[in-house]
């Protein structure tokens, strides 16, 4: 038998079709490979950065609590209690486990192996439990950021490090003695932002991010939604009408940054409102999430099948009823997911709200739309931007939680548009 696909134009050009098919799927199996190994690498790049951060170092001491300063004459008084020097009680405590620190020098090296915040939570720890005093309490200290990142293996010791070699003599007495424990990091999910690593947390950019988050859908998703009802469903088809989707399609693909520029100009030049407030960054990222939010909505609505609004119209609905009862229902899942991925978008933006003045550092948790707040993705530039090694790993954890959030966020969009999807 003789091949006829050599000969016969007709099968040579169905090979040509069905050759091209073939290296089409390979360069999309090529290109998903690619975007998933990309993927990979940045989230395993930054948990083998951040995975450390979610561990805190802490050295357990036995401190004796003196009656006699905190209880005087045996009457406890809480303002005594909070002005009491808790210090003190720590150091002690530390030169009774490495006896023989006789100078100045050394003295202050040894009382650098603990944070300045441990004094706050021993504070903390009597003002909730008065019976501690007058008595030697086991008390876990949280080290200083040198020691935690040297206690990890993230910096060395010896001439030049931030470790001295008597440092990390004593901290490997402490260690071989069982007072050096790792827990995991409470401050890093209850704190707010702090000029010392280890007493850092995210906890106030989370409430903030929340805040603005609260805020922007709160402002773009009813108006983003009556906005594709009217231009979908109700405005006429001309001049005016075309340009308006023009504009909001343009919007769409505006970079962010101008968006900040617009709060800055309108809302704190003009309007007065507060910097560095979820207020202010919350109509940003609405007025950014707006034009993502009327398309998907548009689009969801044009899915709809005519013959549910003639259907819908044979019963004797007004327009109103067709679009409210029938028409916006069945549109529902689509815009509910277009505005998920919208306001997934603005939980990672940075640069509108650096131009309102969100880069602050805050300390306190905010409790208010009027408060001086931050973000999550700000609180990531800020301390990206810090010198100290310890920032390195909370830089790299902060950014797995955020990256965490937004895949929820687009998980739980996937599966409202799955569960309320419909058909036809």
């Amino acid at each position: 038998m003789t091949d006829n696909s050599t000969s016969n134009p007709a099968l040579q050009r169905r090979n040509k079709r069905y050759a091209a098919e073939r290296r089409f799927r390979l360069y999309g199996i090529v290109s998903i490979s690619i975007a998933l190994g990309a993927l990979c690498l940045l989230i395993g790049s930054m948990a083998s950065k951040g995975w450390s951060a979610f561990q805190q170092t802490y050295l357990i001491l036995e401190v004796e609590l003196s009656k006699e300063d905190l209880a005087p004459g045996g009457k406890i008084d809480a303002a005594t209690l909070r002005e009491a020097n808790y210090v003190s009680y720590l150091r002690k405590a530390l030169r009774a486990e490495i006896p023989g620190v006789k100078s100045r020098r050394d003295r202050r090296s040894l009382y650098k192996l603990i944070s300045n915040g441990a004094s706050l939570d021993l504070q903390n720890l009597i003002l909730a439990d008065a019976s501690l005093i007058g008595r030697k309490v086991t008390f876990a200290a949280i080290a200083s950021d040198d020691v935690d990142q040297y206690v990890k293996g993230n910096i060395s010791a010896g001439k030049g490090g931030k470790i001295s070699s008597k440092q990390a003599a004593w901290i490997k007495a402490l260690t071989e003695a069982g007072k050096v424990k790792k827990r995991f990091n409470t401050n890093l999910f209850s704190n707010g932002d702090s000029r010392e690593p280890e007493l850092a947390g995210i906890w106030g950019a989370a409430v903030g991010s929340l805040l603005t988050m609260f805020l922007t859908v709160l402002l773009s998703f009813p108006l983003g939604v009556a906005a594709a009802i009217y231009l979908q469903e109700f405005a006429r088809k001309n001049r005016w009408t075309d340009i308006i989707e023009v504009n909001i399609n343009n919007l769409a693909a505006v970079p962010s940054i101008v968006f900040g520029l617009l709060g800055l100009a309108v809302f704190l030049s003009f309007f007065g409102l507060p910097r560095s407030a979820p207020l202010v960054g919350g109509i940003v990222l609405a007025l950014m999430t707006l034009p993502t939010i009327i398309i998907a909505s548009r689009a969801a609505l044009g899915a709809v099948p005519p013959s549910i609004r003639e259907a819908a119209i044979g019963m004797g609905a007004s327009p109103m009823q067709v679009v409210l009862h029938h028409v916006l229902p069945l549109a529902f899942p689509g815009i509910l997911t277009g505005t998920i991925i919208g306001a997934a978008r603005a939980l990672g933006e940075t640069a509108p709200l650096l131009m309102i003045g969100m880069v602050a550092f805050i300390v306190d948790i905010p409790g208010s739309l009027t408060d001086p707040a931050t973000v999550l993705p700000v609180q990531i530039y800020l301390w990206a931007d810090s010198p100290e090694r310890a920032f390195v790993e909370r830089t790299a954890a902060a950014t797995l939680i955020l990256l965490t959030f937004l895949i929820l966020m687009n998980l739980i969009a996937v599966i409202l548009r799955k569960k309320f999807e419909r058909r036809w």
